[in-house]
């Protein structure tokens, strides 16, 4: 088994388009949440969102032709992945034979804009009215292909879609790839971009969302007050690489990827099991597979939405896997906080974040922390970020169907 290793970074988030301006904005405790700009909320239950603001996607080398002929998700990829690459150095031909590079980029819903678009567009104008871009548009995997088309990633190509947990596990098998020699280097995310009339009125209407008006007020992870998450969006994308190889070629590295956990609570199709089980057995798989020892500084990037259910069986879970000693003196943060929930691009956005984690020995708070759950009474902390070296960094996501994933990252 090779040892597999982070050499690149690259992310479009609501605090910012570069990984740089997310983490100071994370460091700093600011709130990117705000008013629906993108579309008129006033017909919406829900007018808050964490968007994207100032993507130009002539900044990322995407020319006019890539920006017609994809959906906003899949620009989103592309840029994070051009930025991911730049930071890596890698140059396939000289670094990777480009039949050993391959790309993971997940999405939870594909290209839902281009959907809401053309279905519009359908209603208009007939069958005739409906673009013959449609397909390719919208369907999940276009981000994965289309990114491999870009930087020419002839490898294997594997665009997960597990709802809330795809970025996670997209870069956990991403891990797979490499650890069991099938590739040599893989570019791994995922990225969203549902911010639009039909996804909010369907997260909505299931009572997932929170209706609070109040920026300040609306995404409470682990707070007594919270109702519901606040809907973000975005992409995060990391390069891994064959440890050695990245040795070798005097690359920087971020982390060492070192474990991997997927179970599936099989119990709901959107609620988590409330006792905590079967995302516990995901944790545990993964610090086992990192070879995590008892006394380790720990710092765990929380699922954290901001639903009721979610925080207190995650906060089990957390104890479920570690034993309760061991949980309360790991270091816990929900990012939603600040960032909302990027549904399928969220893990891959919180792995970024466990990379800077090790390398600045900072941890991001938990804002708005204000009135804790007595059930979620971990250490999540709240209100300010802090310094801490952390040995091992973990990062949970759970989606609906009960996906679990979690991924673990080491210094090096």
């Amino acid at each position: 088994m090779k040892r597999v290793v982070i050499t690149g970074l690259g992310c479009i988030s609501p605090l910012g388009n570069s990984v740089d301006a997310m983490w100071t904005g994370l460091l700093e405790g600011r709130c990117a949440i705000d008013r629906i700009r993108s579309i008129d909320p006033a017909t919406l239950p829900v007018t808050v969102a964490a968007e994207v603001k100032d993507f130009r996607p002539e900044d990322y080398e995407i020319d006019r032709a890539t920006m017609r002929h994809n959906d906003r998700y899949a620009l989103y990829a592309i840029a994070a992945a051009w930025q991911a690459m730049r930071d890596s150095g890698l140059e396939v031909g000289r670094d990777v034979d480009s039949a050993r590079f391959g790309c993971a980029i997940g999405s939870g819903v594909g290209g839902i804009q281009t959907f809401c678009r053309e279905h519009s567009s359908l209603l208009a104008n007939g069958a005739r009215g409906v673009s013959p871009l449609f397909i390719p548009e919208m369907i999940a995997n276009i981000a994965s292909g289309n990114t491999a088309i870009v930087f020419h990633a002839e490898g294997p190509n594997l665009p997960v879609v597990t709802a809330c947990a795809t970025g996670t596990h997209a870069i956990g098998e991403a891990y797979r790839m490499i650890r069991e020699g099938r590739a040599d280097a893989m570019i791994s995310g995922g990225a969203e971009a549902a911010v639009c009339e039909i996804a909010i009125a369907g997260f909505a209407n299931s009572k997932a969302l929170t209706t609070s008006d109040d920026p300040m007020a609306a995404s409470l992870p682990f707070d007594a007050r919270r109702k519901g998450f606040v809907i973000g969006e975005g992409a995060g994308v990391m390069i891994l690489e064959d440890y050695e190889r990245a040795r070798r070629r005097g690359a920087h590295i971020y982390a060492e990827v070192c474990g991997y956990g997927n179970t599936c609570d099989a119990y709901h199709y959107t609620a988590p099991r409330a006792d905590g089980k079967c995302a516990a057995n995901c944790i545990r798989l993964a610090l086992e597979e990192a070879g995590y020892a008892e006394g380790e500084n720990i710092y765990i990037n929380a699922h954290g939405t901001g639903t009721p259910l979610n925080d207190r069986s995650e906060t089990l879970a957390i104890k479920l896997a570690m034993g309760e000693e061991a949980a309360r003196r790991a270091v816990i943060s929900s990012t939603k906080s600040m960032m909302g929930h990027m549904l399928g691009a969220t893990g891959a956005v919180e792995l970024v974040i466990c990379a800077k984690t090790l390398q600045d020995r900072k941890v991001a708070p938990t804002i708005h922390l204000d009135e804790p759950d007595p059930e979620c009474d971990l250490d999540y902390t709240p209100h300010a970020a802090r310094d801490f070296a952390a040995d091992l960094t973990l990062s949970n996501s759970f989606g609906f169907g009960g996906q679990n994933a979690c991924v673990a990252l080491r210094r090096i």
